[in-house]
């Protein structure tokens, strides 16, 4: 049997794709994910379909788009017997192996169907339904804000930088007081140590390596060397307050207020951009001991290599830290997507402008193995345009948030002690805040679809920081209707995906 490509998914959680030197952030220091896209293809216009973990990487894992199965918070993960390609890759004689962040699967479900091996950090396996290690109580204090009190200090709560989400410089030395600065490291050693148990068997079952890690996700906090590598004074723009731009949404507006970071200094917003291109760094130079186990063991050239993240980071970007579940700005958007095929397909290396989203890889992989869904999805195969330029697609989407009522998807629980509490608290607005909203960008334009108030338009060749929304001038109307319009053809077509088989009736 004609021998089948290897297959990685080296997986960033929250990294903005221009976060990377290649790309042109003249702080950023990335080599490793340089040197690929002189391998490979990395592709500048890769948008994810939601803004947040779990509805992007359940679309990215079936093909489909969060709508398709409505999943559009971090509360609601798979059904039993929805579309997953892990588990199509392993029914089709993939050896699935699962490192790290899960997002995806309950967890009261084991992922025995979806892959041969789960390794969760800190050597935990997937024996267990629930979490009840010293990093579980780590993740969840995490989850929950800064130090959980018996009484909030309200005095620090309104102090500037509270809700930044910044620690900046860690020890090693100190790692069980943040066990999850070391979840990575942990990661890497158990995916290096499966690539040396697998090299004893050339002859096996070809692999599929999806590999999925913490970093750059805040807490902004690195350890040396990484930390302080980062020149602050080489440090992009940053895009200005939200609360000072008149066309942006009120969710943008309210978390930018509620985070209370106006004031707090440029010096600080310096600190903190310069300690995230610092994970990035960490990561990048993760990939790098990925790509170089590889080649010991024997499996680069055999083997195509994505790497990715499931969506971005503001960073302080429009005075907001983290993200947000219903804004489309580039920053939480526009993901890192770079691509290292196997020997047998034909590359030309470079960094592609062509429009592309995460649902695509599903059908690169399919492409590639020649391994097809039980199900249609909706991903278009990226394998000719790494060959060459041309157009891919002539939209590409991302969407998110709730309508009133839909109380289930507020993301509720946390109090103000919490970094979260900006954010979850303005998502149970019954306002217009959390409307619910479709992002189309087709060619310079991107047109953000509002349910409960004024739309977006961004010219993002003349205005790329997306400063000046447009949407009120006469001239733009006509691109308007066209755009709705192709927004209204995209929610037809992938509205839903009907299962293949046929029930007995009675």
């Amino acid at each position: 049997m004609e021998k089948k490509p290897n297959i990685v998914y080296f997986v960033a959680d929250q990294m903005r794709a221009d976060s990377m030197a290649h790309l042109g952030n003249p702080a950023a220091i990335t080599p490793n994910l340089d040197a690929l896209a002189q391998e490979g293809v990395s592709f500048r216009n890769a948008y994810c379909q939601n803004p947040i973990c779990v509805p992007s990487r359940i679309s990215f894992l079936s093909g489909l788009y969060p709508h398709t199965t409505g999943h559009r918070t971090i509360h609601y993960l798979q059904n039993p017997g929805e579309p997953n390609f892990l588990r199509t890759m392993k029914n089709n004689g993939y050896e699935v192996i699962w490192v790290g962040r899960n997002d995806v699967i309950p967890g009261d479900r084991t992922k025995e169907e979806f892959c041969d091996r789960y390794y969760r950090a800190f050597g935990e396996g997937d024996q267990k339904s629930v979490l009840g290690s010293e990093f579980a109580a780590m993740m969840r204090k995490s989850i929950a804000g800064k130090a959980p009190k018996e009484e909030t200090d309200l005095e620090e709560i309104k102090e500037p930088g509270y809700y930044s989400f910044y620690v900046g410089k860690i020890d090693e030395e100190k790692k069980n007081e943040n066990l999850l600065a070391w979840y990575d490291w942990s990661c890497l050693e158990q995916a290096l140590a499966y690539l040396e148990e697998k090299s004893r068997e050339p002859e096996g079952k070809p692999f599929f390596l999806y590999i999925t890690l913490n970093y750059p996700h805040p807490e902004y906090m690195c350890e040396e060397p990484w930390y302080s590598s980062i020149d602050r004074k080489k440090l992009p723009p940053r895009r200005p307050g939200a609360e000072t731009l008149p066309g942006k949404p009120s969710m943008l507006k309210a978390i930018a207020r509620k985070q209370n970071l106006s004031g707090w200094g440029e010096g600080h917003f310096d600190e903190l951009r310069a300690t995230y291109l610092a994970m990035v760094s960490r990561f990048d130079h993760q990939l790098g001991m990925v790509r170089d186990k590889l080649k010991e063991c024997g499996f680069y050239d055999d083997t195509s290599l994505f790497v990715f993240s499931d969506h971005g980071d503001y960073t302080g970007d429009y005075d907001i830290a983290e993200k947000v579940q219903n804004c489309f700005d580039d920053p939480v958007c526009n993901v890192p997507l770079l691509i290292k095929p196997a020997k047998e397909f034909s590359v030309t290396p470079r960094i592609s402008d062509a429009l592309v989203e995460l649902v695509d890889l599903t059908a690169t992989v399919e492409e590639m193995t020649g391994v097809h869904t039980e199900y249609v999805n909706f991903g278009k195969s990226l394998v000719p345009l790494l060959k060459q330029e041309g157009e891919h697609r002539d939209a590409v989407f991302c969407e998110g948030g709730r309508i009133h009522g839909e109380t289930w998807a507020m993301e509720l629980g946390h109090g103000p002690e919490s970094h979260y509490w900006p954010r979850l608290s303005t998502q149970a607005s019954e306002g217009p805040e959390h409307t619910k909203a479709v992002m189309c960008r087709m060619g310079d334009w991107k047109y953000v679809y509002r349910l409960y108030e004024e739309d977006e338009l961004y010219n993002l060749k003349k205005d790329p920081m997306e400063l000046d929304n447009r949407i009120g001038q006469p001239e733009c109307q006509e691109l308007v209707t066209k755009m709705k319009c192709r927004i209204l053809d995209w929610m037809v077509e992938t509205g839903d995906w009907v299962p293949n088989r046929k029930d007995a009736r009675q």
